[in-house]
């Protein structure tokens, strides 16, 4: 378990702007040491943000984007191009402008795809993601990136519902989400726990409460985002207005 180190920025525009130039980094440096780079995408208005961000970003040619594989950390159980997958807003915001190889990204299962239910969709991406770990049950990601939802939720888990209480499995269906739509498939946090470094992001007031909370010292199954931690790195990204109810002694009061 790594401890949580945060950088808060002034506004979720230079946030994403930062963010996006730190992954840049990241993606560089794994693909100069083993060749290929893997990174969890995450959905919402900062991880879109993010991509956005990085699409723009003068130095995103350093990166070798077939040599990149994209797997997600939640979707939303719909219909293939859905506006509501998360993968469709990505592909929006970027990966429709980047050289990918198609093979290299891993979307989770739609609703009309080959899989009839959520469960059966969840323990399909679950495989998928064991035949490409070299050990264990996932790859270990060189960067897993959440969004923090207003209630601590991280990808599809949710406080109190039995997905945040799993210790085995790395992919659940998610039942009676309380935002809609309430079918979603998710990582689970021994998942998440296996990336090298997890990022979370959060902007906006909306997230003041969450991130106070989740970096309080409060448990995983009552706030979902305390349990989200990388084997060698967790980073709080936030903005101001996200950092407005913690505690000054946490950052340094100029950190980004």
């Amino acid at each position: 378990m790594s401890t949580p180190q945060l950088v808060v920025h002034r506004d979720k525009e230079l946030m994403a702007q930062a963010a996006a130039a730190r992954l840049i980094t990241r993606i560089v440096d794994a693909q100069a040491t083993r060749g290929s780079a893997s990174v969890v995408l995450t959905g919402g208005r900062n991880g879109n943000g993010l991509l956005a961000a990085l699409g723009s970003a003068p130095a995103r040619d350093a990166i070798d984007w077939s040599r990149l594989e994209l797997w997600w950390g939640d979707e939303r159980f719909l219909p293939e191009g859905d506006p509501e997958r998360n993968v469709t807003q990505a592909r929006e915001a970027l990966l429709d402008r980047v050289p990918l190889d198609p093979a290299r990204v891993h979307a989770m299962p739609a609703s009309d795809g080959p899989y009839g239910d959520v469960d059966t969709a969840a323990a399909a991406y679950a495989a998928e993601l064991a035949a490409a770990a070299e050990h264990g049950a996932v790859p270990a990601f060189d960067v897993l990136m959440l969004g923090v939802g207003p209630d601590t939720h991280v990808a599809s888990l949710f406080p109190e519902l039995p997905a945040v209480r799993e210790t085995e499995r790395t992919v659940v269906g998610v039942h009676g989400a309380p935002k809609p739509p309430p079918l979603r498939v998710s990582l689970t946090l021994p998942a998440i726990r296996a990336a090298k470094e997890v990022w979370l992001l959060a902007a906006g007031e909306d997230k003041a409460k969450a991130a106070a909370i989740a970096l309080s010292g409060a448990g995983e199954v009552q706030a979902p985002a305390a349990g989200a931690y990388g084997r060698s790195r967790t980073l709080w990204l936030l903005d101001d207005a996200a950092a407005s109810e913690l505690p000054r002694s946490l950052y340094p009061p100029a950190s980004a």
